[in-house]
């Protein structure tokens, strides 16, 4: 009777902070269920994708590294400036793709093939000329391969630093390999497969990349603009210092963000992965599937 007596406010207090939890990082309503039949599952359900993107303080990490990353790219920035209500609304940009990323690791085929249609179909209207006079369109190979790269890219490292449970070079790679079939469903051209290819595509690119105006804004907006309360503000400005600490020295200096490298080791991120178990408690991370079962959903991202 005491066990029950405890496991009952303890079971409340937890489900309290994981609607607390969602609601601050814009995630509104309760996870899909996962789909864990391997012939009727869009992804492997046995495979690691799931436990990435099942991990959510990792990929709030990760997530706003790949946003900071994607912007370096002045012809992918330029089609979020001129086409999104990204300042009014960036909680809501935030659940559009939680959403996509819950029903394209977790869903069916069906619920996949809808969402991968719903966004190919807002790329046709993503057309316009960038700041230096070159015509770009959301649909561009080119393009779309480095979004693909850059947000993989961040959602692996983050996971790898802040997840719940090691990741060894060889889950690295499945993970590349594992989100393939959705890059080139979205229309990359020749994606990479495993770790190395990703990172020699993304050097690659560097070439290309700079900082433009409409990424400043961009930059400075996600860093500082996002949360309004001061708490809020305290645990969001550990998760951006988190993320830039995630890019290469490089891509800080194209960003123009400077991270102390002895302060990030001794302070940012050990208070981060304080952050990331105690979110853990609320959330449970997603575990890895090794037989055909119905649990409950947990998946956030």
């Amino acid at each position: 009777m005491a066990v029950r007596w405890f496991r009952g406010p303890s079971t409340r207090l937890r489900r309290r902070a994981n609607l607390s939890i969602r609601r601050a990082a814009g995630l509104s309503g309760d996870p899909p269920p996962r789909c864990t039949d391997p012939d009727e599952a869009y992804s492997d359900v046995f495979g690691v994708a799931r436990v990435v993107h099942g991990d959510l303080p990792s990929m709030l990490i990760g997530g706003l590294g790949s946003l900071f990353f994607q912007m370096l790219h002045p012809y992918a920035m330029a089609g979020v400036a001129q086409h999104s209500r990204y300042q009014d609304d960036p909680l809501g940009r935030l659940l559009q793709t939680a959403n996509f990323i819950n029903a394209t690791t977790y869903g069916t085929k069906t619920a996949a093939h809808t969402a991968v249609a719903r966004v190919l179909n807002v790329h046709k209207f993503i057309q316009g000329v960038a700041d230096d006079g070159v015509p770009y369109d959301a649909n561009d190979p080119h393009l779309l391969l480095w979004v693909h790269c850059a947000e993989i890219s961040m959602f692996l490292t983050s996971y790898r630093r802040f997840g719940a449970h090691p990741f060894r070079d060889d889950e690295a790679d499945r993970y590349v390999r594992e989100m393939v079939p959705l890059a080139l469903e979205l229309g990359v051209v020749s994606p990479p497969s495993s770790l190395a290819e990703l990172n020699a595509t993304l050097r690659n690119y560097r070439p290309e990349l700079r900082l433009s105006s409409e990424g400043r804004v961009a930059r400075d907006f996600i860093a500082h603009g996002v949360m309004k309360s001061r708490s809020q503000r305290l645990v969001y400005r550990l998760l951006v210092l988190s993320a830039w600490s995630l890019l290469t020295p490089w891509a800080q200096e194209l960003l123009g963000v400077h991270t102390n490298e002895l302060k990030d080791r001794v302070m940012v991120r050990p208070a981060t992965k304080v952050l990331c178990r105690l979110i853990h408690l609320a959330v449970p991370p997603v575990a890895r599937q090794t037989a055909r079962v119905n649990p409950p959903s947990t998946a956030i991202t």
